[in-house]
């Protein structure tokens, strides 16, 4: 494996940062898991976009233009000899020292990782997962903005550490107002009467790259009818269907919540369909940026 650091590939065992960096040392930084299927990064414009704007909102200026990171994403995967694919963009603020001013770190670190993942087993998508409902709160956007897919992930891994200790698979977090924000890792929709739900971005939640093309296939593919509504967890327990979607997880169906079967236990037929939908669209050409082809940036 060839990881790309600051302007080289490395091995995999040659790939390193300093101990003094500070998103080693603060969590200082931004990230972007990106796909590929087929030998297409899948939304890369998009995840590029979110990446340099969720570094302006923390005042950290990538020392690149977005044509070349995009140009990079795509050598990171060739180079690796892959055609699906998981990938990791970091950019952390740099070397600096070990106090917290940000004026000590004056070149950020800029890291490209391209591998596999498989989150779920194939097996876990006819199943469906279980999920708890975290008794964490999400972080309130005026703390820090979810919409800022930053290195500080703690709240997240915390929740999927309660999830994972009630032998389930996900956790849902609420804002502090109580109402269903995200999981730890991925957007939650249900079903209820043929209509798709999920929470708005404003609840607090990270307006997901798959959430967004989930949506545009249940309106256009499925034909149905999608809502951003504010809603709390009894309303998840009477859906006729559940499912979350993520970057890793894709589009997978829930089939319990605190214990209670979501309808009849099994994930429900508009998932299923949603969930081909999302995969014919993943391996079609107007998916994003062929790797293996001159990309148009």
């Amino acid at each position: 494996m060839k990881i790309w650091i600051d302007g080289h590939f490395y091995d995999k065992a040659d790939a390193k940062v300093s101990v003094f960096d500070h998103g080693l040392l603060y969590g200082d930084g931004v990230f972007e898991g990106i796909r590929a299927y087929n030998g297409r990064v899948f939304q890369l414009k998009e995840h590029i976009d979110r990446l340099y704007a969720s570094a302006k909102a923390v005042l950290l200026n990538i020392p690149m233009p977005p044509a070349e990171m995009t140009r990079l994403v795509c050598d990171a995967v060739r180079v690796n000899d892959l055609k699906d694919a998981y990938i990791r963009v970091v950019v952390s603020r740099g070397v600096g020292d070990l106090g917290l001013d940000m004026r000590k770190c004056k070149v950020p670190t800029v890291i490209i990782i391209a591998d596999k993942i498989q989150l779920y087993p194939e097996e876990a998508y006819k199943r469906g997962l279980k999920v708890i409902v975290s008794h964490l709160r999400r972080i309130a956007p005026d703390t820090l903005s979810p919409s800022i897919k930053s290195l500080n992930y703690l709240n997240n891994i915390l929740a999927r550490a309660e999830a994972s200790r009630a032998d389930c698979d996900e956790a849902i977090l609420l804002n502090r107002e109580g109402y269903v924000a995200e999981c730890s890792g991925d957007n939650i929709f249900f079903i209820r009467d043929g209509k798709v739900y999920t929470p708005p971005v404003h609840v607090g939640i990270l307006e997901g790259v798959t959430r967004n093309v989930a949506m545009k296939l249940a309106k256009e593919k499925l034909g149905l009818e999608v809502h951003e509504l504010i809603f709390t967890v009894p309303e998840l327990y009477r859906a006729d269907e559940v499912f979350v979607t993520g970057t890793g997880a894709e589009i997978i169906g829930v089939v319990l919540i605190n214990g209670r079967v979501v309808a009849d236990g099994k994930p429900g037929p508009l998932t299923a369909k949603l969930i081909r939908a999302f995969r014919e669209y993943a391996k079609s050409a107007e998916s994003g940026a062929p790797v293996y082809e001159p990309v148009k940036v």
